[in-house]
Parts: C-alpha cells; sequence; structure tokens
C-alpha cells in the first residue's frame, strides 16, 4: 500500500522541477491568447495606420497612370518612378507589421513568460510515431481543443449575428451614399466589425488561459518518491549528509578540547555540566566561552582540565545559565558578567596566593548574582 501511495503524483512541483521544465520549453500557453492578440493587433494597426496606407497606394497609382512619353521609354526613369512609389507604402506597412508583432509577441509570453530552449526545437522521434500521433488524435487534450473549437465557433458566429442584426440597417444606407464617401464608411464598418469578433475570443480565453495554467501545474506534479529522490540527487542521500554532520561536529569537538587547557577556569554543576572560560587581561572585553559540555563531555573537559592544572569551580547555577545561553568562541551574556566577575576574581587571587604574594580568598559566594530569567 506504502509503494503505490509512493508513486501517485500528488504534491506540487519543486523549484528544480520547475526550471528544468522551463529549460525543457514545458511552460503554460494558450494559443488562443496568442490567436486573440494578433487579430485585435492587426484590426488596430489597420485602424491606425489604413488611412496612412490608403493614402500612400492614391499617391502611387496617380504616378503610375500618369507616366509622360520618356518615363515610358527610358528603363532607368521608369525604375526611378517605380522605386519612389513604392518607398511611399513601406512606412505604412511597416508601422503595419510592428504592430501586429509587438501584440503577437505580448500575446505569446502574457502567459508563462519567454522561455528559449534549444531541447525543445529539437527534433524528436516520437513526433514521428504513429501510435504517439493517434494517442495525441484521441487523447484528453485532442478532446478539450475539439470542445473549445466548437466554442469558437458558436462564439464567433453569434456575435457575428449580433453585430449583423445591429448593423443591418446602416450597411444598408452605404448603397445611398456618394463615392468615396461610402466606401470609407464601409470599411471603417468592417474594421470595427473585424475587432468586434477579434475580442469574442477574448470569452473562450478566459476558460483556456487558467485551465492551461491548471493543466501545467498538474502535469509537473510529483510523488513523494520523486521528492525523496530529487533531495538525494541534489543535496546528498540522508546517511551521507548525517555522516557529513557527524564528521563536523567531531572536529569541532577536538577544536573545543585543544583550548581548554588555555582557558582560564572550567566551572561544573559538578556532574552534568562543564564550561571552559578565557578572559583576556590584556586586551579586556568580555570573557570568552572557550568550551562546553554535558554529561560525558562535560567529564572530559574536566580531566583535560586537571592534566593541565586549570582551576575547577562547583557553581551549578552558574554552570546551567553559561551553558544555554553562551555558544564556544562566543563572549557570554552581558547579564551575567557580575557573576562571572566573581569567579574570575576568585581565580585570579588564588593563583596570587599559590605565588605567595597574597593571601587565600575567601570561597565564592552560593548565591551569585543571576538574573531569573537566565536560571535554568
Amino acid at each position: 500500500m506504502a509503494e503505490s501511495d509512493s508513486g501517485e503524483k500528488t504534491e506540487e512541483p519543486t523549484a528544480k522541477k520547475l526550471s528544468d521544465a522551463r529549460k525543457k520549453g514545458q511552460i503554460a500557453r494558450s494559443k488562443d491568447l496568442g490567436t486573440m492578440f494578433v487579430l485585435v493587433g492587426s484590426a488596430l494597426a489597420m485602424m491606425l495606420m489604413g488611412s496612412s496606407l490608403v493614402a500612400a497606394l492614391k499617391s502611387m497609382m496617380s504616378r503610375l497612370f500618369s507616366l509622360n512619353r520618356e518615363e515610358t521609354r527610358d528603363v532607368h526613369a521608369l525604375y526611378n518612378v517605380l522605386n519612389g512609389a513604392v518607398m511611399e507604402l513601406i512606412t505604412p506597412i511597416l508601422w503595419i507589421f510592428a504592430i501586429i508583432m509587438l501584440a503577437a509577441f505580448v500575446g505569446n509570453t502574457l502567459l508563462g513568460g519567454m522561455s528559449w530552449s534549444w531541447e525543445a526545437m529539437a527534433p524528436k522521434a516520437s513526433k514521428l510515431s504513429p501510435m504517439a500521433g493517434f494517442k495525441r488524435m484521441f487523447g484528453v487534450k485532442a478532446v478539450v481543443e475539439l470542445v473549445k473549437s466548437i466554442l469558437k465557433f458558436f462564439v464567433v458566429f453569434i456575435v457575428a449575428y449580433l453585430l449583423l442584426t445591429s448593423l443591418f440597417t446602416e450597411i444598408l444606407s452605404l448603397s445611398q451614399e456618394t463615392i468615396p464617401t461610402n466606401f470609407e464608411h464601409a470599411v471603417n464598418l468592417l474594421l470595427w466589425m473585424f475587432l468586434a469578433l477579434a475580442l469574442s475570443i477574448g470569452i473562450i480565453v478566459a476558460i483556456d488561459a487558467p485551465y492551461q495554467v491548471w493543466d501545467h501545474a498538474r502535469q509537473l506534479k510529483m510523488s513523494k518518491q520523486e521528492i525523496k529522490d530529487e533531495m538525494k540527487n541534489t543535496e546528498g542521500s540522508p546517511e551521507i549528509k548525517g555522516r557529513i554532520r557527524q564528521a563536523q561536529y567531531d572536529m569541532s569537538q577536538r577544536r573545543m578540547m585543544q583550548d581548554v587547557p588555555e582557558s582560564d577556569v572550567v566551572i561544573t554543576n559538578p556532574t552534568h555540566f562543564s564550561v571552559a572560560l578565557k578572559y583576556d587581561t590584556v586586551q579586556g572585553g568580555a570573557p570568552m566561552m572557550v568550551a562546553k559540555g554535558m554529561d560525558e563531555m562535560a567529564l572530559h573537559i574536566r580531566k583535560i582540565a586537571k592534566e593541565h592544572n586549570v582551576e575547577i569551580v562547583q557553581s551549578p547555577a552558574l554552570t546551567r545559565s553559561l551553558y544555554y545561553t553562551a555558544e564556544v568562541n562566543e563572549e557570554i551574556p552581558e547579564e551575567l558578567f557580575a557573576a562571572v566577575a566573581q569567579v574570575l576574581a576568585f581565580i585570579f587571587q588564588l593563583n596570587e596566593h599559590k605565588k605567595g604574594r597574597a593571601k587565600r580568598p575567601t570561597p565564592i559566594a552560593k548565591n551569585l548574582p543571576i538574573p531569573e530569567e537566565f536560571k535554568y
């Protein structure tokens, strides 16, 4: 049962899965969104540049139908006339193409963003397979595309019918208008009807775009086993990571034990905790925690301290406070300065006493000044 569950793709795709899919060209795309933008862009381009295009065509036709005798017999002169006439058309045509290309770019990148993938463009044998072709023809996607095509037909048919019925009187009135007013009016009507029909595809896009996003996410879903395998491949297996962490821990413990002989004092619980402190009397600053340990590690710290004649002081409350609030190779908390200062003062006086320079100091007070929030 557990094996079958691990194969179910119920988990959201990881960041690596999404990145790999994008590199392969697998992103959410809506063909209808791109189609709508191209058609709307074409209608707007003709509306914006139509008059300029008509003026250029009129000027070209007028010039070509007014050639004189010399121009018809001189090839170079005729070429210059044709070149000048064509150049007038280039500007409006280029603007129309630019608007359509911009609309196509926006429409095809609005959903899913830009993606450049050589892998997606590479030829695939599966695309030539008859069986794969049959699966595409009779698969779920084929059914969805068929439903979309039927919907598009009915949407465009209904919008066209509504446009024709609402503009029927205006269309009939074109026959009563004079030339060229009736032509301009007819072209204007056609462009607005074309724009309305192009915008009507937005009804299909409103359904198709969310569906494509959902379907793309569904296809990229992963099973729990796939996520585990991905983590192993990217970060290493848990066993290897555990061994690495253990090795790092062992190295840090060895470095910590090497610093115990350089400490000024080891404060103990006395059985469960041990902490080693060092205070630089030359540079000043706060006392540093050079080592700490619990149970067996605490015993090991005390053993090393005895071997190197480092003073050991018992203060259960202070030891627990330092163990839980200070880290190795860091300064102790400011709230424990007063308590630690009493311990260090006792150690320095004891060292002077051993050298015969001072009398034996009084023992450390049992109730050191430890704030309530630092008591453990």
